[in-house]
């Protein structure tokens, strides 16, 4: 019998929540960031492929070679940086996974993690079981921009990481120039880690450069950067991500990795690894995504919301203070309830539960969905 939680205000995620309120209510599910189109018929081809080849079995504990190979191709192609397939990337069960594993293996009891809110909810707990502390700072909307001036009163002799987001989920904000300037004034000379999650790099828009710390080598020897395959196949059920770190850093990921999981499903990396040769597979997505929102916004104009900025990621974040002064999570509970359209209140990725009225939508969606779920959000 459990008597102390280790994680004792923690629940239920707002993600799992909100999909079953939709399930319930029938409402448009545009609140857990998947699709609802299929993946590329080719690359379901290439699994079933390799399971008719026999690829059935462990795949090795840092994953299967070809893939980091490409990995490493592409990485080395879009950011300039090299890493080493054999000792520097690992192949994970998911983006998640890759930045649990990332926390277990650098925190340690009374390690002071800085973390930008609203942050994604995996970040927090993963530093509390290792014994760390949580050192949050609150961005606000319209922009979400950092205050760097802030962080620098943040730091002390126990900071330990700092982790950042970009694309950013929820807000769909991105690093600029002036970020990674001011990032890396801030590290510099000082023993702290970076935990990047990029989960959504191939999702930028309006010709924006994707700010990935491997572009910079001050950055790039202090973090690891986290990708998923998900974001980038339309597959997040497949749960492949990876990880990227320096030799050292990389070592003690997988010390973790390996009582974790060992390894990940074997087919599907040896798929991957085929598909990725062709590089418009993640080279389109940008102009793919850019469509979808900017026909998503196009139809939210003509509703009652206020559109926040969406410069990356497939989130589309709004604004209901001239529609309601209900919290935001009653406000998404009514409006999948009454209008049949599932959102994520953004106050739930505050650690306070900070309420600025926002809701997040997910337009990785048919045009079909988001033309219906735009038609019952009019109705508001």
């Amino acid at each position: 019998m459990m008597s102390v939680s280790k994680l004792p205000q923690t629940g239920t995620t707002i993600f799992t929540v909100m999909s079953a309120l939709a399930n319930e209510v029938g409402a448009i599910n545009l609140s857990q960031g998947f699709p609802d189109y299929q993946t590329d018929p080719k690359l379901i081809n290439l699994v079933t492929k390799a399971m008719k080849n026999g690829h059935n079995q462990y795949a090795p504990m840092a994953g299967w070679m070809p893939l980091r190979e490409q990995i490493a191709h592409k990485t080395e192609k879009l950011y300039g940086a090299r890493y080493n397939p054999d000792t520097e990337i690992t192949i994970t069960a998911g983006g998640t996974q890759a930045i649990f594993t990332a926390i277990c293996a650098a925190i340690h009891p009374n390690d002071e993690v800085i973390v930008f809110e609203p942050a994604y909810d995996c970040y927090a707990p993963a530093i509390k079981l290792m014994g760390g502390t949580v050192k949050s700072l609150e961005l606000e909307p319209p922009d979400y921009r950092i205050a760097w001036d802030m962080v620098k009163r943040l730091i002390s002799n126990r900071t330990r990481m700092i982790i950042l987001n970009s694309p950013h989920n929820p807000t769909s904000t991105i690093l600029r120039q002036e970020d990674i300037d001011e990032l890396t004034a801030i590290v510099k000379n000082r023993d702290i880690l970076i935990l990047s999650d990029e989960v959504y790099e191939h999702l930028i828009f309006d010709g924006e450069t994707h700010h990935s710390m491997a572009r910079y080598a001050e950055l790039q020897q202090r973090s690891f950067i986290v990708s998923s395959f998900g974001k980038l196949f339309h597959t997040t059920g497949w749960k492949l991500g990876y990880c990227l770190a320096p030799a050292a850093m990389m070592q003690e990921f997988r010390k973790i990795h390996q009582y974790l999981v060992f390894s990940v499903n074997t087919p599907m990396q040896v798929a991957i690894a085929e598909y990725l040769k062709y590089e418009s597979t993640y080279l389109s997505l940008p102009g793919f995504f850019e469509q979808k929102r900017d026909a998503f916004r196009q139809g939210l104009a003509q509703t009652r919301f206020e559109l926040l900025p969406c410069s990356g990621s497939y989130f589309q974040s709004v604004r209901y203070t001239n529609i309601s002064n209900v919290k935001d999570t009653d406000f998404a509970i009514q409006v999948a309830k009454e209008f049949g359209v599932a959102s994520i209140p953004v106050s739930a990725f505050y650690s306070k539960g900070t309420d600025y009225r926002v809701l997040r939508f997910c337009f990785a969606k048919k045009q079909e969905t988001l033309d219906k779920a735009v038609e019952r959000l009019m109705k508001l």
